[in-house]
């Protein structure tokens, strides 16, 4: 009984972590449906604008300008930082000042996309000056936080790429520094001299006659003289003799 609830527990634990799976990757579908088309959207809304811009002089296509120009730098900051921040913790503040900066671009290009559809000409040109003044003070707070933070990058690289290079030069050097150990030359000695008596000894001077009390030593025979057979005047007589010989 208990092998079967241990079974069903086991394909209910299955079918949640597929099911849990499943929408993972739904949602991430989706996520990445959305990011296309509104990269698709992004891209034929600018088409639009350039094509307006070039193909309608005046205040229509100084409008389109704006937005063109507002909708860059904007998006140009924004791959920046997002690019920037995980490398780099202290650009928060930075992200909390572009998110605020966000707002008032889209305010404006909210304003510039509704002003498209004004029939006034006049009206038009009377509010295009407030319109670029904004578009100019959004477009440069955003170009400086790019170049800001173009900048801190360019230097946090170039410091690490100094401190590799020490690095290196140093390594370089170390891997340069070796000593060629020599061998140890024998000490020279004079051809045919004998080592020297060891402490508290002297050798014999030459024609030097031995110390009293020590006799001589007899001389060795040598391996190729012949025992003496005469006998000696301290052998004795029975010694002197000859065994007779065997008669038996």
């Amino acid at each position: 009984m208990e092998a079967i609830w241990i079974l069903l527990l086991l394909f209910v634990l299955i079918m949640l972590a597929g099911v849990y799976g499943a929408v993972r990757a739904v949602r991430a579908a989706k996520r990445g449906i959305d990011r296309t088309v509104h990269q698709a959207r992004r891209t034929v809304e600018d088409t639009r604008l350039r094509a307006r811009q070039l193909a309608q002089p005046g205040a229509a296509g100084e409008l389109a300008q704006l937005r063109l120009s507002l909708r860059g730098s904007m998006r140009a900051t924004s791959q920046a930082l997002q690019a920037a921040a995980p490398q780099d913790q202290s650009l928060s503040e930075s992200l909390v000042l572009f998110q605020r900066l966000s707002a008032h671009a889209q305010d404006l290009e909210a304003d510039l996309k509704r002003l498209e559809l004004e029939p006034d000409k006049s009206r038009l040109t009377v509010l295009l000056p407030d319109l670029r003044q904004r578009t100019e003070r959004i477009t440069h707070s955003a170009d400086s936080l790019r170049w800001a933070v173009q900048e801190r990058t360019q230097r946090f690289a170039h410091d690490d790429l100094d401190s590799l290079n020490r690095e290196i030069e140093m390594e370089a050097g170390a891997l340069r520094h070796w000593t060629a150990v020599e061998p140890e030359e024998p000490r020279q000695t004079d051809a045919g001299s004998w080592p020297a008596p060891e402490a508290g000894t002297r050798a014999p001077e030459a024609g030097a006659r031995p110390e009293a009390g020590r006799e001589p030593e007899p001389p060795r025979p040598s391996l190729g003289a012949r025992p003496q057979t005469e006998p000696q005047a301290w052998q004795k007589p029975w010694q002197q003799s000859r065994r007779p010989e065997n008669t038996a």
